[in-house]
């Protein structure tokens, strides 16, 4: 248990326009969508699976003020699977940046029965800044602005606060 609960520091890259992983894990998928619900655009969604294995802190893309934390129930499928995201019992968050609002969905699964957000709406949050957690293996959604340079792809790893998954191309 204390290995799971482990959180250890880590170097948050400097300067602007980078938006770092929120989550420790591999990336499953990368794809353009239209986030229909909350951010009411067409965007970037990266999804990031947890294993059992991996440190589950998660932590903030970019700066921003929360304008939503918003729990859902439902099911504890299998967090790789595509519907898991809508299906699962998750967790979403909306950061306000400086130019645009970035989506990230904290996701249970078969293991992981619970998702952690210590933010609430109106707190300002710092890139790699930590926010939650989900117990257990798991997944991470984040919906990113539909201009934004992806720099990650399905099957890398990536390690929350540090690894830049994308560049903004309005800085």
């Amino acid at each position: 248990m204390a290995f799971f609960f482990r959180d250890p520091e880590r170097a948050i890259p400097e300067g602007k326009g980078f938006f770092v992983s929120p989550a420790d894990g591999k990336v499953i998928l990368v794809k353009d969508v239209h986030e229909k619900e909350y951010l009411n655009s067409d965007v970037k969604e990266i999804s990031i699976f947890m294993s059992p294995l991996d440190v589950h802190v998660n932590r903030a893309p970019c700066d921003g003020k929360v304008s939503v934390v918003k729990y859902s129930p439902g099911k504890y499928m299998a967090a790789y699977k595509d519907d898991a995201s809508v299906k699962n019992e998750n967790i979403v968050m909306v950061l306000n940046g400086e130019k645009d609002r970035v989506l990230v969905r904290q996701v249970a699964g078969f293991v992981a029965r619970r998702a952690v957000c210590r933010v609430k709406a109106g707190d300002m949050l710092k890139r790699g800044e930590r926010y939650g957690l989900i117990k257990f293996s798991s997944r991470l959604d984040v919906y990113l602005p539909k201009d934004a340079q992806i720099k990650v792809r399905p099957g890398d790893k990536v390690k929350a606060g540090e690894t830049v998954i994308a560049v903004d191309s309005k800085k």
